[in-house]
């Protein structure tokens, strides 16, 4: 990660040159916006692979030319800004017309090197230059604090295998806005192969314009779910999809415990990919019922509650999409591989957890158990699981005891561990192995709200050392990384005093 650093002020180098390919939807799709940067502004950090994948030399992020950019004070070529609008139920109340309220659309660059979901182009926003006419009174600013976290989260979440927008570069100024009180501004760069919304669907279903809907879809079949156009209903096979990404997506989250926290529906990627980091956060104490967002009083977008929430959302696209489906049971035929799809992924995932070669009867009660266990002592979720892949079937190990050490009901958990012991000797589990193959489904390291509260303070007095270090860390949340221990402690008492809100 290249982070603050002397820029070099010589002549404009060479740049991808931007397309611009969801504005060819034409004006009725977004607006056009004139970025807003601030009066001065400087890099905090900026992601050297991410940039190298679009064709960006890694010597261009510390000219001022790659600043200027990626803070808006300048268009590169073949770059248009423009802001796109869409709808949403928030909460589960439908709320109307929402849009960009703070992010533009630079354009896209054709990578140099397609990742492994095959998509050939990511899309570039920015998230912060300013109000746009979807801002709602708002001041279209994003604060350091939450820009920080976004920056970090993409990344980690992308290091841990789950489908996720990217974050391209954070740029940092000494502008302020308001939130419950003054809080430094920055401006985050993300990467995705589209930012389109179940909310998109929405806004023209319920405006009542089945023309735009139909042009908005058959956008998103030719350049992303081409393979649906040979179907009989291409239209449904691409809700199908939709659905799919969309359940294995969540199944993700609840495998590393990640709580997104606002799962609007205009927060809902129709690729499947974790978007909008807001009041994210990785559970520390595993609690089923845990709430992230301090806005969510209701705790309708609590953990436990994410996989349903998902399947509600699928459903809201699917109404938005059914004047193109064209008939209720087909839609409904598409809607039924949530549950299929959310429970094989979920079961592959805890399957790899476990360390379990192949599923056997009885498999979903034991991890169940487990699951319980640890919610009655409070034990936390990422060490649990990272302790539990060093677990020897031998009767006495340093290993057994260390993992016996994070569970306060160690009676229950002795017993569920002769259970677990039995159920690894039917496959006849060597160790050494299933220590090895748990270690790449279990991770070490996550973003864990204290360790990036000490990043945001640090970076509020302009020393980002420590982000780049936590950076360092979460791009490998697999490896041990003994000289870095203590990123995987246990959170300290005044972390419980972090709140994260919809607010930043």
């Amino acid at each position: 990660m290249a982070t603050a650093s002397t820029t070099n002020k010589s002549s404009t180098p060479s740049f991808p040159t931007f397309e611009n390919t969801f504005a060819t939807l034409g004006d009725a799709f977004s607006a056009s916006v004139q970025a807003q940067p601030f009066k001065s502004s400087y890099l905090i950090a900026a992601n050297e692979p991410l940039a190298e994948q679009l064709g960006i030399d890694p010597s261009l992020i510390r000219h001022d030319f790659f600043r200027q950019i990626f803070s808006g004070e300048k268009l590169a070529d073949g770059s248009q800004s423009i802001a796109a609008v869409y709808s949403g139920h928030q909460f589960g109340v439908w709320a109307g017309q929402l849009g960009d309220g703070r992010a533009l659309l630079l354009g896209d660059i054709k990578l140099h090197e397609p990742d492994s979901n095959s998509y050939s182009r990511y899309e570039i926003q920015l998230k912060g230059a300013g109000p746009t006419p979807f801002s709602r009174m708002g001041d279209g600013r994003a604060v350091l604090r939450s820009s920080l976290r976004e920056y970090l989260c993409s990344e980690a979440m992308n290091a841990l295998g789950i489908p996720s927008s990217r974050a391209l570069s954070l740029i940092g100024s000494d502008q302020y806005a308001m939130r419950e009180q003054p809080e430094k501004t920055a401006i985050v760069a993300r990467a995705a192969p589209s930012f389109i919304r179940f909310g998109s669907f929405e806004h023209w279903y319920y405006n009542d314009e089945h023309e735009k809907l139909k042009q908005l879809a058959d956008f998103c079949l030719e350049h992303y779910f081409s393979s649906c156009l040979v179907e009989e209903n291409p239209y449904q096979a691409m809700l199908k999809n939709i659905v799919r990404l969309t359940a294995e997506m969540i199944a993700h989250w609840q495998a590393v415990g990640f709580m997104h926290g606002v799962m609007n529906t205009d927060n809902m990627s129709i690729l499947g990919l974790t978007l909008d980091y807001g009041p994210f956060g990785f559970m520390d104490g595993y609690q089923p019922q845990q709430i992230c967002n301090h806005s969510d009083t209701q705790g309708r977008y609590a953990f436990h509650m994410q996989p349903r929430i998902g399947q509600w959302n699928c459903h809201a696209l699917a109404q938005a999409m059914l004047p193109l489906i064209g008939d209720v049971n087909a839609a409904q035929e598409a809607l039924a591989t949530y549950v299929p799809s959310f429970e094989q992924k979920h079961a592959q995932l805890m399957a790899a957890k476990f360390g379990f070669q192949r599923t056997q009867d009885g498999d979903l009660d034991l991890i169940s158990d487990f699951l319980d266990i640890m919610a009655k002592g409070n034990s936390d979720y990422t060490n649990s699981f990272r302790a539990l892949s060093n677990y020897k079937l031998a009767p006495v190990s340093l290993e057994n005891e260390k993992l016996r050490d994070l569970f306060l009901d160690r009676e229950s958990l002795d017993k569920w561990l002769e259970r677990y012991k039995t159920r690894l000797i039917t496959e006849q589990s060597n160790d050494e192995q299933r220590e090895i193959t748990m270690k790449r489904s279990n991770p070490k390291f996550v973003l864990r709200n204290y360790l990036a509260q000490q990043a945001i303070e640090a970076a509020e007095n302009k020393d980002f050392s420590e982000l780049e270090r936590l950076y360092t860390v979460l791009l490998h949340p697999f490896d041990e990384q003994k000289e870095l221990e203590n990123y995987a402690a246990l959170p300290p008492d005044w972390a419980q005093t972090i709140s994260v809100s919809c607010s930043s």
